[in-house]
């Protein structure tokens, strides 16, 4: 349902529309974490690229991620968009 969603969204140039991963619940130990203790996920699957950079030449440079890539994210960055109730 999510994946036809950010189908309508292409990003241009260099830039990579992400799917941020869930936050993990249980702990290796089978301990359940509340929300507070959670932190903030850095990792996410990209769902949608741009074609790349543009060049001095005017020749495009494609990016070295592709659709399906798992990704980190720094910590303060990016931009929030909101899909179907998801984001």
């Amino acid at each position: 349902m999510a994946g036809q969603a950010f189908r309508k969204l292409l990003p241009l140039f260099d830039r990579v529309l992400v799917d941020r991963s869930a936050a993990e619940t249980v702990s290796r130990g089978g301990i359940m974490l509340p929300e507070k203790s959670q932190g903030k996920v850095l990792q996410a699957t990209a769902v949608a690229v741009g074609s790349g950079s543009t060049g001095e030449g005017g020749e495009v440079q494609p990016g070295s991620v592709k659709v399906g890539d798992k990704v980190l994210l720094p910590e303060h960055g990016g931009t929030k968009v909101v899909l179907d109730d998801k984001g």
